[in-house]
């Protein structure tokens, strides 16, 4: 039997480094004409967005959490559309990416993380697709995956699936809607294309190079704002490598998550069920271990922070526990008098409900307060 190669044997895949050098010299050189001879409109600009975000949504929303982390469950029919335009970012397969992906979070920044970030920031961006699959890893597979005939037929075809969904279609719906076949597919095809998959590859590359890291330091995943941006949730990025299978990775409301939004947009209108999520304490927890070791780091006792960090987790889990035993009762109650016992109980539940939050409030102010004092030092 022959013997496989090595990593170092690895050869350029001609294939990718064509389309990856081509497709860039093709939208610097055709959109600037086009809008040279043609104007630029709105019109376009709108179709431009619109076909950026449904192809950076179908990478974020379904490559990604639905199929690479199964963070939650969706309708057949919103499965199909993730594998139909996800094609044509041209990301690869459905089985190909999400194979990369779960090896990435297995291996990260090990010599068998596809895009290990310690074999440089171009090698994580880009250079790991210019060269041919690492022969070790070849029969490597998402078995889940490799059982769904659906997603086995978009591997075996998805050269021709992905031509069709990335150039012709764009050029075809540009057609139709009187912006024309050529605008459709230079801006909704080949701009559209290069713009998404840096963009993409920019969470591989740059997000393990510059940020924050509030959640973990075990690994070089960092938060990045700027990153969430421009893909669509994505940049945060070190929760996600603490917590990857949460459905979200903006944990909080306001964090710039686009694909949490269509997610829970999906919940309620029933076509999406099961969403996962990471409990505020395991959140809380994480986040206090870090800001505990960089508070050390500054010079503070160990034994008084390890203290103050207790003492935040343990009014947290008994304001959390006493909630839970207050929706419980509550429930229980909805046919009982108000003069029972148990009305009587439910009232002391209540009021020791409000105080445990109280507590683990003015805990966690306590520990806030002695973090300024120190100052610590943001994690680069």
């Amino acid at each position: 039997m022959a013997q496989p190669q090595a990593q170092s044997e690895r050869r350029t895949n001609w294939t990718n480094l064509l389309f990856f050098t081509l497709t860039p010299l093709a939208s610097l050189i055709l959109a600037p004409l086009y809008v040279y001879y043609n104007g630029l409109s709105w019109g376009l600009v709108t179709f431009f967005l619109v076909c950026f975000a449904i192809s950076n949504l179908s990478i974020t929303c379904g490559y990604h959490r639905y199929f690479s982390h199964r963070s939650y469950e969706v309708h057949p029919f919103i499965r199909w559309l993730y594998v139909f335009f996800g094609s044509g970012a041209f990301q690869g397969s459905v089985l190909q990416w999400s194979t990369d992906h779960r090896r990435h979070h297995r291996e990260v920044d090990t010599d068998n993380d596809p895009y290990s970030i310690n074999k440089g920031f171009w090698y994580a961006h880009l250079g790991w697709i210019l060269l041919t699959e690492d022969p070790r890893h070849t029969h490597l597979r998402c078995h889940d995956l490799e059982k769904d005939k659906f997603i086995v037929w978009q591997h075996k075809h998805y050269p021709w699936i992905a031509t069709f969904v990335g150039f012709f279609l764009p050029g075809l719906v540009a057609w139709a809607i009187g912006l024309g076949f050529w605008a459709g597919v230079i801006f909704g095809g080949a701009l559209r294309i290069v713009v998404s998959n840096h963009s993409t590859f920019f969470i591989n590359s740059a997000c393990h190079y510059i940020g924050r890291q509030p959640y973990t330091d075990t690994n070089t995943a960092r938060d990045s704002f700027i990153m969430a941006i421009l893909t669509f949730g994505e940049g945060y990025h070190n929760f996600h490598h603490m917590f990857q299978a949460d459905y979200r990775n903006g944990v909080r409301w306001y964090h710039w998550d686009p694909t949490k939004w269509w997610i829970g947009t999906l919940s309620f209108l029933g076509l999406a069920s099961k969403l996962k999520r990471v409990s505020k304490e395991d959140i809380l927890k994480a986040k206090l271990q870090m800001e505990e070791k960089l508070l050390v780091a500054k010079g503070a006792s160990i034994e008084y922070v390890a203290s103050l960090r207790q003492k935040v987790v343990e009014a947290q889990a008994r304001a959390r526990a006493l909630h839970e035993e207050l929706k419980r009762m509550k429930s229980q109650m909805e046919a009982s008098i108000q003069g029972s016992a148990a009305a009587v109980k439910f009232a002391q539940i209540k009021r020791d409900s409000r105080q445990a939050t109280e507590d683990f409030r003015n805990a966690y102010a306590q520990w806030l307060a002695y973090q300024r004092a120190f100052q610590p030092v943001r994690v680069r």
